[in-house]
């Protein structure tokens, strides 16, 4: 999986006066919860613009006062009115011990459906996976070619070597749903028109 790195200053200071003179300054306050130690530090607001402004999954590597952290963001909270991010929690990774994350669903192919007028639907956007850092998918890819009006795909096919996915097997990431402008193929159409007619 991608990595992107992330400057911060460890803070001295944890409470609401501290945090409000951090955020009036452009900064995040932050934590990073580690197997052994809770780190709190901040950083510029601007360094997460391509960690949760984008369809992408990364770790990140948290470069605190010379220390590297290997980790993940496991949660942003956001001002109710501005939007702005006002505080992040992220998790330090260990190379044996699986973590869980959201990874993003890339569609590809033209569903056959779609060709004959269906109309493609995709329920899911990301999927929720559990793996070792290592074998953390960038992506997962979804070919909806062979997909007809009517046809699912779902999680249960989707090959995973060495990840999981937490999502029940029958949940549906894309189908093909029937419209106005399905064209009936030549098999199954009535003579003369009459069950195409009747439709």
């Amino acid at each position: 999986m991608k990595s992107i790195t992330i400057q911060g200053e460890k803070r001295e200071s944890v409470g609401k006066n501290s945090s409000k003179a951090l955020r009036n300054a452009e900064k995040v306050p932050c934590v990073v919860y580690g197997e052994k130690e809770v780190l709190h530090f901040s950083t510029e607001e601007k360094n997460f613009k391509n960690l949760v402004y984008t369809p992408e999954a990364h770790t990140v590597t948290l470069e605190v006062d010379g220390k590297k952290i290997e980790s993940i963001l496991q949660d942003v909270q956001f001002h109710p009115v501005s939007d702005r991010i006002i505080h992040a929690d992220f998790y330090e990774l260990n190379p044996g011990k699986p973590v869980t994350m959201e990874v993003p669903v890339v569609i590809t192919g033209r569903a056959k459906g779609v060709v004959r007028g269906g109309a493609l639907r995709v329920s899911l956007r990301k999927l929720k996976v559990k793996a070792v850092p290592a074998n953390l998918p960038d992506e997962i890819v979804v070919d909806v070619t062979s997909l007809d009006v009517g046809n699912k795909f779902e999680v249960s096919k989707i090959e995973k070597d060495n990840f999981q996915i937490l999502h029940p097997a029958n949940t549906v990431i894309a189908s093909v749903r029937t419209s106005r402008n399905v064209k009936t193929g030549p098999e199954e159409e009535a003579p003369g028109g009459e069950e195409a007619a009747g439709e």
